[in-house]
């Protein structure tokens, strides 16, 4: 079956040109042109890849990619007129797997296209390898992509529960923030450390008893997060 991409992007143009670029490649292409269409098509359609423009009418495409985030764990990449750090930074952490900054090229935006689907479907196979894990009163299963946390069902992003998933895995190793970087968010993502900080943050305020006093995501000071059940 032909990869289905969704184009966002509120300026005709750009729709177009990336469009014909892409159906050249194969792609079967979907557009939309404000946030409210595009929630609607990618909540509503079993698409592979989703780029995503920052700036739109009716919700912006960082509320896009934070409401999908909920529930999908479609690759985004965000399109953004704007090159601050803050901005990348932002759509980062509310679920986005890359960005690039307009102007762009055509072909990095081919090439970009090819990693980001490439990486997924790495992380795919990766996560059929262990379908249940457990340990300290968390249970997590990878098939339905849930997590229970004595009992009681627990609501996370796609990035938390990826973070969850690599600890439960890896009891008692110890990751770096750059190991973390380089697994969840892949090695082609260039943003800083505050992401990790900010995701284990929220994890924890998820599954910890108390936060300020983890039981599950534990510190190693000075080096980086592991998980403290064997």
């Amino acid at each position: 079956m032909a990869i289905r991409i969704l184009l966002v992007d509120d300026e005709p143009l750009i729709l177009k040109g990336l469009r014909f670029s892409l159906q050249q490649e194969g792609y079967e292409i979907d557009t939309a042109a404000d946030g409210e269409e595009a929630l609607a098509k990618i909540l509503g359609n079993p698409y592979d890849l989703v780029l995503l423009d920052v700036m739109l009418p009716k919700l912006s495409g960082v509320e896009v990619c934070q409401r999908v985030r909920e529930t999908s764990d479609v690759p985004i990449i965000m399109l953004t007129a704007k090159g601050e750090d803050m901005d990348k930074i932002l759509g980062l952490e509310y679920g986005a797997d890359d960005y690039m900054v307009k102007p762009f090229n055509i072909l990095e935006v081919k090439a970009r296209i090819k990693t980001i689907l490439r990486r997924a479907s790495g992380r795919r196979e990766e996560k059929k390898q262990q379908l249940q894990l457990s340990g300290g009163g968390l249970f997590l299963d990878t098939a339905a992509r849930s997590v229970e946390a004595d009992g009681k069902p627990v609501n996370l992003t796609v990035k938390e529960f990826d973070l969850l998933q690599l600890f439960m895995a890896n009891p008692g190793r110890v990751f770096t923030r750059e190991d973390l970087l380089e697994t969840i968010w892949g090695p082609d993502y260039f943003g800083d450390f505050r992401t990790v900080d900010v995701h284990i943050r929220r994890l924890r305020e998820k599954i910890e008893a108390d936060p300020a006093k983890p039981q599950h995501i534990l510190t190693k000071w000075g080096i980086g997060y592991y998980f403290g059940h064997a």
